[in-house]
Formats: C-alpha cells, sequence, structure tokens
C-alpha cells in the first residue's frame, strides 16, 4: 500500500507541475513522471534494471506512431502551392497579430497560398521586404483538430545559401542540405519584431554581410519555396533517409524512421 501512494503521489505531483506556467516547473514535472515510472517498474519487479526499462518506455513511445501511420505515408515527390482563402483567424493563433508587425516592420503582403503533405495542410501569408532583402512567413499547420502557427524569416545569398529564422516548434521531419541553416528561436517567441532581430543578429553571428544577400522577387517567391522542397527531397533520396515508390511518391525508409525517431526525441526532451 505505500508503495501505491508513493508512486499515485508521484504521479499527482508532476501533474500539478506540468499544469505550471513556467517553463522550469513544467521540466521538473516532466521528471518527476519519469520518476514515478521507474518506482512503479521497481516496485512491480523488485528489480533496478525494470525500473530503468520503465523509464526507458517513454522514450520508445514514439515507434507506436513511426510504425503505423507514418510508416504508411506516401507523400509527393513534386508538390505545388496553390491560392488558398485566408483561413478563420480564430484556428491561426497569432497569425493577425504577426502580419500585422510584418506590415508595420516595412514587409509587403505577396500572396496567400498553401499545399498539403500527408494529411497535413499547410498555410503561408508570404511577405518581402526590399532593403531588409528578406521574405517572411506566416504558416499555419492543420492536421484534424491539431492546429498551430510558426514565423519564419528567411535570407538567400549569392552562393545559393538558405539562412532562416524561425519559431517552429518542432524538429523537421526531413534533413536540411548543407546549404540549408535555420536558426530555432523559443517557439513561445510570437513576436515578429524579436524574430526579426534574432535573424539580423543570426546573419551576423555567421558572417553573412547584408551586401551578399539576394533581393527577392516577389513573382518568384512561391517558385523558390517549391524548388527548396524539391532539393530538400532530392537530398533525402541521397541520404537514404526516404525512397521513392516508382509511383511519383516516397516513404520513409527505416534509416529514415530511426531519424525521424531521434528528431520526436529531441522534441520530447526540447519541449517537455
Amino acid at each position: 500500500m505505500r508503495s501505491c501512494l508513493i508512486v499515485l503521489g508521484l504521479f499527482v505531483l508532476a501533474i500539478g507541475l506540468r499544469s505550471a506556467r513556467r517553463a522550469t516547473w513544467r521540466k521538473l514535472g516532466a521528471l518527476v513522471f519519469l520518476g514515478a515510472s521507474f518506482m512503479a517498474a521497481y516496485y512491480l519487479t523488485d528489480c533496478l534494471w525494470w525500473g530503468f526499462a520503465g523509464v526507458a518506455l517513454w522514450f520508445f513511445l514514439p515507434w507506436v506512431e513511426l510504425l503505423t501511420r507514418i510508416r504508411r505515408m506516401r507523400l509527393p515527390l513534386e508538390n505545388r502551392l496553390r491560392s488558398r482563402e485566408v483561413p478563420d483567424p480564430a484556428f491561426f493563433p497569432n497569425a493577425v497579430e504577426a502580419a500585422g508587425a510584418m506590415e508595420d516592420a516595412g514587409f509587403e503582403h505577396v500572396d496567400d497560398c498553401g499545399w498539403e503533405w500527408g494529411g497535413m495542410k499547410q498555410f503561408f501569408r508570404l511577405f518581402w521586404h526590399p532593403e531588409e532583402r528578406a521574405v517572411s512567413a506566416v504558416c499555419l499547420c492543420e492536421q484534424g483538430d491539431v492546429a498551430f502557427a510558426f514565423i519564419s524569416v528567411t535570407s538567400r545569398d549569392e552562393s545559393g545559401r538558405i539562412w532562416r529564422t524561425t519559431n517552429f516548434p518542432f524538429s523537421p521531419t526531413l534533413k536540411c542540405p548543407p546549404q540549408m541553416r535555420w536558426n530555432h528561436v523559443p517557439c513561445e517567441r510570437n513576436c515578429f519584431h524579436q524574430i526579426l532581430r534574432d535573424h539580423n543578429e543570426f546573419l551576423k553571428r555567421v558572417k553573412v554581410p547584408v551586401d551578399s544577400l539576394l533581393m527577392p522577387d516577389p513573382d518568384e517567391i512561391e517558385h523558390a519555396i517549391e524548388d527548396e522542397m524539391k532539393f530538400q527531397i532530392r537530398h533525402n533520396l541521397e541520404a537514404g533517409i526516404i525512397r521513392a515508390t516508382g509511383d511519383g511518391h516516397f516513404e520513409y525508409s527505416f534509416r529514415g524512421l530511426m531519424f525521424l525517431w531521434g528528431q520526436f526525441v529531441k522534441d520530447m526532451v526540447r519541449l517537455c
């Protein structure tokens, strides 16, 4: 009875910590969850190794989705952006404020477009700024009843490298080519002005002079996004992360599933 109460108390404490506003307390709650799992497995088996196995089980949970939904998923090798209407702001968190902040910063609206990837709908509001030599976007991702929005600022230099700052909350699901560099900022950072400052600091940190940045062409922004995705898919085909299915689609290989598992674990640790 005492062991049951200890485990139950740890789980209740973990739930309480996970509901806190401060990230530090939420991360502590995740550690308490692991501790409760360890104690539950240990009390059931009276073996330390099974206790550690109970903790490790949390990190293998992503394989349930990897071996079911993702293993059967087929995605197009070539995808096209199409003009879309602006989604209901109620399902577009912080999008209206972010778009307004972009216009306040001197960015001009280019287009509203989107595409679908494996049941996920992505909608983009695209902006550009000639003086900043940058393209910004507010993106809504929708899959079933789950929706989230993120912001990105992208610059390209004369050597073809892509420099992107984003508050995208997850790790990429495809390997980034060497020419593409991502600067992840905390996902709770929704202020576009701050993200733009982070992007300029990122360019200074990697020693990319403003004069070497290419001037975006507003008529070619959508094509640039499509070409970027094609290049990334080709890079992952060569790396063995994905493989062509012969019908114009691709699927994740076993190596790709291992890569995704590593990305899931990184997100579990980073976002807990």
